[in-house]
């Protein structure tokens, strides 16, 4: 098997969704289905069950993407750093987190530092309400943002993160008391506008609609944590936040209940596709090292 056909096996069976993998990739559609359809001759089992609706990894296609996974990773990174012994790695690189998730990285640039004392790492601020801004203007190599990032110009990497979601909403509101909430009952709400970003980026924090199909009405726009924090506490609107602000944000009047249906949110990092710095790749790789966990704060 290719190298490239495992990378395509890989990343589609991330994604499962193949012009998402074909995107991603920087391949046609057709090339993806093609290697897909000559590993499964080689095999000679299906990897993945494909519907109209959806496609989903058979029980031979989960257990071929664990084998490959730990082998394909350590082949990249023997490259990069066969690459990066001949060229040498150094700068600093300037990395966008939202608020205190630059915290919950500190286990990554220790490592990153550690591979290459003569590199440096700056975290910079950026805001959910402009989030693919600081990497186009080049005032950051690499974020930290929530997936889905489909953006033709941006590359989205390794999950860093998962986390659980809560619903902020007023002391007041008929939901603070509930030890849990559900998606159907923002049907009920009005939540936060997120404004113009791209559509599928604000569906996966604050959907357009509930499970059943029920419209869920929008109300005032907010640009920063603070604002919506302020305008929750005043019962403008209630909104979806991650789990970890129940454990580093807290605001008076604001009640954070569990949503027991949302899905998790994951953290990747997201970077300019034509960006092929040694920098950039060495710290990618170092985070992909790491690897995912929950964010399992108080």
């Amino acid at each position: 098997m290719e190298l490239r056909d495992i990378e395509i096996f890989l990343t589609l069976a991330e994604e499962l969704h193949f012009s998402r993998t074909a995107e991603r990739l920087h391949v046609s559609q057709a090339r993806v289905s093609q290697a897909i359809k000559a590993q499964e001759r080689r095999i000679g089992a299906p990897l993945f069950d494909r519907t109209s609706r959806r496609v989903r990894l058979t029980p031979v296609g989960e257990q071929l993407r664990d084998d490959l996974r730990t082998a394909y990773d350590a082949i990249q990174a023997g490259l990069s750093r066969a690459a990066d012994s001949v060229r040498g790695v150094t700068g600093t690189i300037r990395v966008g987190v939202m608020g205190a998730l630059g915290h919950e990285l500190r286990g990554t640039i220790d490592l990153f530092l550690g591979r290459y004392p003569g590199c440096g790492v700056r975290l910079q601020e950026i805001h959910f309400s402009d989030p693919f801004a600081a990497l186009r203007t080049g005032q950051v190599d690499v974020a930290l943002l929530w997936r889905p990032v489909r953006e033709a110009d941006l590359a989205e990497g390794p999950v860093l993160f998962t986390e659980g979601r809560v619903l902020a909403v007023s002391a007041a509101h008929h939901l603070a008391g509930r030890s849990e909430v559900s998606l159907e009952d923002l049907g009920d709400c009005v939540t936060i506008d997120l404004g113009t970003l791209p559509s599928g980026w604000i569906e996966a924090m604050v959907p357009s609609r509930t499970p059943s199909g029920r419209p869920i009405p929008r109300g005032p726009h907010a640009a920063t944590l603070h604002e919506i924090l302020t305008s929750v506490a005043a019962d403008a609107f209630v909104t979806p936040l991650n789990q970890h602000a129940r454990h580093y944000y807290s605001h008076p009047g604001v009640v954070l209940v569990p949503i027991h249906d949302a899905s998790a949110t994951e953290w990747a990092l997201v970077w300019r596709a034509n960006d092929t710095s040694a920098l950039l790749r060495a710290f990618v790789e170092t985070a992909a090292t790491v690897g995912s966990r929950s964010l399992d704060l108080p």
